[in-house]
């Protein structure tokens, strides 16, 4: 199916987003994939946003529940590993992972709800059933070297910003390859690279797999976002958010998806504030970021594949 996105006066930085959608729909090589949905994929991508007005990447072309982002993200600065806080804070885009191994290894036919109120109900069934094991927040907060010492990436990367700007080591990742066979899910959105020059900072983001219709808008926003955190806490203003995908794919049931995407004129990105500087990295909370002028195209439902 051939789509064609539409002119759009000036240089809205969604025409790229649009043209990397029609280019894997309609050019991407077609693979099956673990989940068994199927995918049409392009190897290699890249992505440039000036951050440096003040603006935010949240998607029009789509709603983009920008709140749910913000909690996903804090509950990887945690350390987090279980879905139990998520839960707790009305987000379920993790719950689907230990939701299929609870139904698979018990063979009990229990909906997502029921499931959630039990994670809540039962701390012990959260434990067994509701850790999805050394994902994000583990790694990035809690990386396990062979001496059994844990390591804080994000405490050192802010350490390393202040007193190092010019450094090329300020990166982090959650490509603990000990751990991969562990994870519920292993890392997608995998390394992060920091880069000062004229006080403003900028991260270079490698994602080895990319959801285009799901994952890449929260992906984009959270990345910005922390760029914007990370800078409050170390004096600096923010500079560009490069991304850069690897296997960049859409999945074959999301054609309608698809169609919207490429087919709605992209409205003005809105502006995004920090409401205060809390003491440190860790300390911000949902209500200390608030985004204006958001006015998107309605959200587009699509499945997700598990």
């Amino acid at each position: 199916m051939a789509v064609a996105a539409p002119e759009v006066p000036g240089e809205h930085p969604e025409r790229a987003i649009q043209a990397l959608v029609r280019d894997v729909w309609e050019n991407g090589v077609e693979r099956r994939d673990r989940t068994g949905v199927g995918t049409r994929a392009r190897f290699g991508a890249m992505l440039r946003f000036d951050l440096s007005d003040g603006t935010v990447p949240l998607m029009t072309l789509k709603r983009v529940h920008w709140r749910v982002a913000v909690k996903e993200l804090l509950w990887f600065l945690s350390g987090e590993t279980s879905i139990r806080p998520l839960v707790e804070a009305g987000v379920h885009i993790w719950t689907d992972w230990p939701l299929a191994r609870f139904r698979r290894e018990t063979g009990e036919a229990i909906d997502r709800d029921a499931f959630e109120a039990r994670i809540l109900a039962d701390p012990e069934f959260a434990a067994r059933w509701g850790d999805l094991g050394p994902v994000y927040g583990r790694q990035w907060r809690r990386w396990r070297g062979a001496d059994g010492r844990e390591h804080d990436q994000l405490a050192a990367l802010v350490a390393g910003l202040r007193q190092d700007p010019s450094s090329r080591r300020h990166i982090f990742t959650g490509w603990n390859v000990a751990e991969l066979a562990e994870m519920a899910l292993p890392p997608c959105h995998m390394t992060y690279q920091y880069f000062v020059a004229d006080g403003r900072l900028s991260c270079l983001l490698y994602q080895r797999s990319c959801d285009l219709g799901l994952g890449f808008p929260f992906n984009i926003f959270e990345a910005a976002l922390l760029l914007r955190m990370l800078a409050d806490q170390c004096d600096l203003a923010p500079g560009e958010l490069v991304w850069t995908g690897a296997d960049v794919h859409l999945y074959l049931n999301h054609g309608p998806l698809v169609e919207a995407l490429v087919a709605r004129t992209p409205r003005p990105w809105p502006k995004l504030h920090l409401r205060r500087r809390p003491a440190d990295l860790f300390s911000y909370a949902p209500e200390d970021v608030a985004i204006e002028g958001y006015d998107p195209h309605p959200h587009v439902p699509a499945p997700v594949a598990v």
